[in-house]
């Protein structure tokens, strides 16, 4: 009985060789090759009225040279392609096969950085138990690290937390960065954030309302902590003060590498106010340390069920402001490992752990599919696009 023949394929295009899965292919590849080189014959013969049967047989001889040397070649490539193929399955069947590298593209102790651990505690069990490595890459509004995803092998072992700082304000308002919001293989989202509004807990400002007249009364002379100027801790405050009848100029922003260093320096007494996403200021909250005055969800928030929300004091379109985390790729990755990681976050939606360790964090659970995902992104890149036009922030 024969083998079975493997099912594979060199074609050319573009003068480039590529693999196709499709034996037969093969044979019209040759059929159309010994095709030409017979036409070429024959247009060699008629062409020439004192053809002699000897050059007849040169033309033959010289035809079935060049068809047995254009098959061997089909059949090394076949057979390199067949390898290759056989291995790139193997290895896209045993993925993860070696720990993975989640960066998160903010300091440690940032909203990035607390999503990316929580994902990489209680993924792994479903990654046959390889271990998913944090690794914090601050800079540059996010730019740096997400840049280090979107220019890596696109293995599915680099892989990127995103934030509304990297891929809907940055792209938006800074034309120096140097990739699109576009430009990543969009996994899941992962969590919504609330945002809220806080004093240091010994701040004589009691409520929302007395911070804004305090800066309408001294403009200039309150800070508020940012992580750069396309962040969300800086379109926030600015974003308020246009809404409150203010400049965006009123109070001015302190730039720090991450939404941790935000809270950090409303710790420290190093600025009168922040707004920052629930995360990184809830411990600190509920400790007393820091005062929140305001949230911009649409309802009160059940941690803080004493915080107004920006609708009850008359700014209803803070609603827009609110803080995400999205798992991200490399631009080109393929299709069998995004369908296991979609297999994977489809179990993590409902794994106790990991819905637990978003509680903790004040995190709301938003896992999506790819689809949704690159659907919610775009729209908050619009949506930044124009609030930025708006408020005039340009980098």
């Amino acid at each position: 009985m024969n083998a079975k023949r493997p099912n594979l394929a060199v074609v050319r295009t573009g003068g480039k060789r590529r693999a196709a899965l499709n034996y037969h292919a093969a044979r019209r590849t040759l059929r159309r090759w010994a095709a030409k080189a017979a036409a070429r014959a024959r247009h060699r013969v008629s062409s020439d009225k004192e053809v002699d049967a000897r050059s007849i047989r040169t033309l033959v001889l010289e035809w079935t040279q060049l068809t047995k040397e254009k098959t061997v070649g089909l059949i090394r490539h076949v057979a390199v392609f067949a390898t290759l193929g056989l291995a790139s399955a193997a290895a896209l069947a045993q993925y993860p096969s070696k720990p993975i590298t989640l960066i998160a593209p903010a300091a440690a102790g940032g909203d990035a950085d607390l999503s990316g651990r929580n994902l990489a505690q209680h993924a792994q069990k479903f990654l046959n138990n390889q271990p998913i490595l944090v690794v914090n890459r601050p800079g540059a509004s996010t730019a740096i690290g997400s840049m280090a995803v979107r220019t890596a092998t696109p293995d599915g072992y680099t892989l990127l937390i995103a934030r509304v700082a990297s891929h809907a304000i940055g792209p938006a308002v800074d034309p120096k960065v140097p990739y699109k919001w576009n430009e990543f293989t969009m996994l899941s989202l992962l969590e919504f954030n609330p945002y809220v509004c806080a004093v240091k807990g010994d701040s004589p400002i009691k409520s929302m309302r007395e911070l804004v007249e305090q800066i309408r009364k001294s403009p200039d002379t309150l800070n508020f902590s940012t992580s750069g100027v396309g962040t969300i801790q800086n379109f926030g405050p600015q974003y308020l003060l246009t809404l409150a009848g203010l400049t965006k100029g009123h109070a001015v922003g302190i730039h720090y590498k991450g939404g941790g260093e935000v809270t950090t320096s409303l710790l420290g007494g190093q600025v009168q106010f922040a707004c920052n996403n629930l995360p990184t200021l809830l411990a600190h909250i509920k400790s007393g340390a820091l005062r929140a005055l305001m949230v911009t969800t649409p309802q009160r928030l059940a941690d803080l069920p004493d915080v107004p929300t920006s609708r009850e004091l008359g700014w209803s379109d803070m609603e827009r402001i609110t803080g995400w985390s999205a798992l991200m790729g490399p631009p080109g990755m393929a299709k069998a490992i995004v369908d296991r990681w979609t297999e994977v976050l489809g179990k993590l939606a409902s794994d106790p752990d990991w819905l637990a360790g978003n509680a903790r964090i004040g995190g709301i659970p938003a896992i999506r599919s790819p689809a949704e995902t690159e659907k919610f992104v775009r729209e908050q890149h619009e949506l930044y696009e124009r609030i930025a036009t708006s408020l005039g922030i340009r980098e």
